[in-house]
């Protein structure tokens, strides 16, 4: 009788471990828009995302960070004229930003009164949306290209003001025309 052992052993080992949790964070923010005529009928609505531009985002975080004091001026939301218009940018600030002008006063189209302030509700979930109603009652003809915000030392609501710091700025995906009697309503959220 002739026995034939074969022996052999094979092992294979693996392991996943999790070597730390990265959370990535960026500020995102968009506003919604809609257009109505005079009667109150919607005529377009679009949400539009937005850069949240540099020296935005250097406040926040000063303010939140650093604990200095810090008073709230504004913030005041501005609507874009496409005058002129190449571009919004991260690095634009009141200041300057080529790519833009302000509409209203010397640019079409015109609203009534000044910049709206905007109040925002206490924020959750890492997420602060506005409140109440932020409207423009249009005055004279003209296209709206998009939409931004500033806020802070020296900002005012007066039109065409390059004081504050510009917190974020968005184009619509098509620049829309509006004409006298036209209200746009407005809101904006910003999340981290």
């Amino acid at each position: 009788m002739l026995d034939v052992l074969n022996a052999g052993d094979v092992v294979t080992a693996g392991m996943t471990a999790d070597a730390g949790s990265i959370e990535r964070a960026g500020a995102k923010g968009w506003y919604n828009l809609t257009c109505y005529d005079d009667k109150g009928m919607p005529i377009w609505t679009e949400r539009v995302d937005n850069v949240v531009c540099t020296l935005g985002k250097n406040a926040t975080f000063a303010a939140a960070l650093q604990g200095s004091s810090y008073t709230v001026t504004g913030p005041y939301m501005l609507l874009i004229s496409s005058a002129s218009f190449s571009a919004v940018s991260a690095a634009d600030t009141m200041a300057s930003h080529s790519g833009w002008l302000e509409a209203g006063s010397a640019n079409a189209p015109t609203f009534s009164g000044t910049r709206p302030t905007v109040s925002f509700n206490a924020p959750s979930s890492g997420t602060i949306t506005s409140s109440g109603t932020i409207s423009y009652v249009i005055t004279g003809t003209g296209t709206i290209q998009g939409i931004a915000m500033t806020f802070g030392t020296g900002a005012t609501s007066a039109i065409a003001n390059s004081g504050g710091t510009l917190l974020s700025a968005g184009t619509l995906g098509t620049a829309q025309p509006v004409i006298n009697g036209n209200t746009v309503v407005a809101t904006y959220t910003l999340t981290m």
